[in-house]
């Protein structure tokens, strides 16, 4: 398998894992020394190193919305790089149904996601 199909096979397969809210198989897929930076608090967001910090992270957002859904829009991978747009659906605690849009970069690194950079359109 090429570096191009090793990049965006591991976002595909992070979309799935995270529609699972499977924090375990999202893991499985990254790097031991993996870096998240997500997009709250904005503007700037937060870093996050190594599967312990990430793995809390998940766990406290899937907590947070148990119920959230990425529904990819579109995605490409050039060299060790992938990109994943997207639309993330959740329903609030009234009912309602909200959603944003952004996108997640990657970096892939011997078979695993090394970096995920995550932005929202807002």
């Amino acid at each position: 398998m090429s570096k191009i199909e090793a990049g965006i096979r591991l976002a595909l397969e992070f979309k799935e894992a995270f529609n699972r809210g499977d924090v375990a198989g999202m893991l499985a897929l990254m790097s031991e020394d993996c870096v998240f930076e997500s997009a709250d608090p904005a503007p700037g967001g937060r870093v996050y190193a190594g599967k312990e910090a990430l793995s809390e992270y998940w766990q406290a957002f899937f907590s947070a919305a148990p119920d959230i859904q990425l529904k990819g829009e579109d995605s490409f991978s050039c060299g060790d790089h992938a990109v994943l747009q997207w639309e993330r659906s959740w329903e609030t605690e009234q009912g309602d149904m909200k959603s944003i849009r952004g996108v997640d970069l990657f970096r892939v690194r011997d078979g695993a996601i090394r970096e995920q950079l995550s932005y929202i359109k807002g």
